[in-house]
Parts: C-alpha cells; structure tokens; sequence
C-alpha cells in the first residue's frame, strides 16, 4: 500500500503543482511599450516568465519556430496580441491565451497560433497518451530480450530490430489518427531512438545487476521518467528542479525531440538528441559488460582442473 500511495502522488502530484517557472516568452514591440509589458509580466507573476525583447512581431514569431520561446506578446500600435506555438505545447498556450486577457484592457486580446497543434490533436492528448505504450512495450522488450536470448549479438540485433519496428508501426498509427503530421521516415527514426534507449537501459542495467537492475531500469526509465517528461505540458510547468531532469530521462528527451522534428523541423533537438543516444551508448555498453562478465564467469567454472606433474628424478 505504500508503494501504491508513493506511486499515486508521483504521478500526479506534478500534474496538479504545473504552472509557469521561468517560462521562455518574447516581449516584441517599440522599446518602451515591450519595457512596459516585461515590468507588468513580472510584477504581476513572479518567476513565471523568462522574458526576452524582439524588435517586431516578425522576430518573435522566429525565435517561436527555433523553439526559443514558447510565446510572444507583440506589442503594436493597434494594442497587444499573443502569438503563440501551441505544437511546442498546447496545455502552455491555452493557459496563457487565458492570461493575456488581462493584459487587454478590458478589450479581447488577438491570439495568433504560429507553429499550430495538429488539427486532429488540438489539446496534444493523443500525443501524451502515444507515449505510455511505447514505453511499456521497449520495457518489455529490454526484459525479453534479455532473459530469452543469450547470444549477445543477437541481442543486440533484437533491441535494434525491435526499436526500428517500434519506430516505424507507432509512427504509422498517430500519422494514421492525426496525432503527427510530419517527415514520416524523421518521426519513425525518433521514436525507434526512444525505443532503443529505453529497451537498451533496461536490458543494461539487468544484464549487470540481474533482477534488481531490471528494477531499477523500470524505475528511472519509467516510472520517474513518465511524470516528469512534459509530455502533458512542458518541462518549465513542473515544479524544480523536475523539468530539467526529466529532460535527462528518455521520456522528456524523446518527447522534446519527436516534438522539434515533427513540427519545428528539427529546431533545438541537439539537447535531446544527444540525450538519448548517450542513453543508447550507457545501456548497449551494460549489456556487452554483463554479457561478457557471464561468459567468463561460465568459462572459469566450466574449464578443468589440471594438477600439477611432478619431474621425475
């Protein structure tokens, strides 16, 4: 039971605590007005925004479409508007699409949606819950491959060929729903990236630690990583310093990076991408470490002992 109340907290805890900390936005327009809106910005909500300044409207739609920010309030001569990327978040730009109201004056604030969410998956919901079974299944995968295959090889082979399959099968069913809309052969080799982290950490850490290790890949991989991904929301709506180390997980790595390639192309996917092919590298490299230990281990036990022939005088 206690496991069970642990494991109800964390996950939702940072669901209900998610709110704006030091979320990158653009303030654009003639200095003094974008002063002015930055000075309310951080009166008004301490901590909330990491604000940046742009010149025009044209600037802080850029520094959208690099990822750079996740929104942009221009100022202009006819009033405010928001500018939005809801594809880098959707549960981000509807809050602040409620926020900015205040901003108007009494008189509605124009929104306009930059870099939109696909039309089939306006709230990203469907996006968030493709990634459950993903993570299940390269789990699984990193156990069975593990325990039914003792040739390392083909192994290795396995978590290869199952990340490609996962890859290219995921990505059909959310091209298939809506849920992504970009290159599909670039999404496909994301998630099978994703998969192959995932699935090789855990058949990492087992093939060092046994049993224990599997638990201890589940754990890091999927039950830390899951809730502090960002995937409902982004890395900078949950409580700190959880965001950032969610990004150093699988999850909140290959959410970051699926999102870049398939709706920024490829903006800011460095970080990610580095993240989860360090990932691959730590758990292929346990796996070979575990195996190799084993089969010296093995051949130690198994060679005979010779005692020792005396020289005749």
């Amino acid at each position: 039971m206690l496991v069970q109340a642990l494991l109800v907290l964390w996950f939702a805890w940072p669901a209900q605590k998610a709110a704006p900390r030091h979320l990158p936005v653009v303030v654009a327009g003639p200095a003094p007005a974008a002063a002015a809106i930055a000075d309310r910005l951080r009166a008004e909500r301490p901590g909330a925004f990491d604000i940046s300044t742009a010149p025009d409207g044209a600037a802080a739609d850029a520094a959208l479409r690099d990822r750079a920010a996740y929104a942009a309030f221009v100022v202009a001569p006819g009033g405010i508007s928001l500018h939005v990327a809801s594809a880098a978040g959707p549960a981000v730009s509807a809050l602040l699409t409620q926020a900015v109201q205040q901003l108007g004056g009494g008189r509605p604030v124009p929104v306009v949606d930059v870099v939109p969410a696909p039309a089939d998956d306006p709230r990203g919901a469907g996006f968030a819950a493709g990634f459950l079974p993903l993570l299940m299944t390269s789990v699984a995968a990193g156990i069975a491959l593990l325990f039914a295959v003792r040739a390392h090889v083909v192994r290795l082979v396995g978590l290869v060929a199952f990340a490609v399959a996962a890859g290219l099968v995921a990505v059909g069913v959310l091209h298939r729903l809506g849920v992504l809309t970009g290159a599909y052969l670039a999404e496909a080799g994301v998630v099978a990236l994703i998969a192959l982290a995932v699935a090789a950490a855990v058949a990492g850490l087992g093939a060092v630690l046994g049993r224990p290790g599997i638990g201890l890949g589940v754990l890091v991989v999927f039950l830390v990583g899951n809730p502090i991904s960002g995937l409902a929301s982004a890395p900078e709506m949950l409580p700190r310093p959880w965001g950032a180390v969610g990004q150093a997980l699988p999850p909140g790595a290959g959410a970051t990076l699926l999102r870049s390639v398939a709706f920024f192309d490829g903006a800011a996917a460095a970080r990610p991408l580095w993240t989860l092919l360090g990932w691959v590298a730590v758990g292929l490299a346990l796996t070979a470490v575990g195996h190799f230990r084993d089969h010296r281990a093995t051949a130690t036990e198994s060679a005979p002992s010779h005692a020792p022939v005396g020289i005749a005088a």
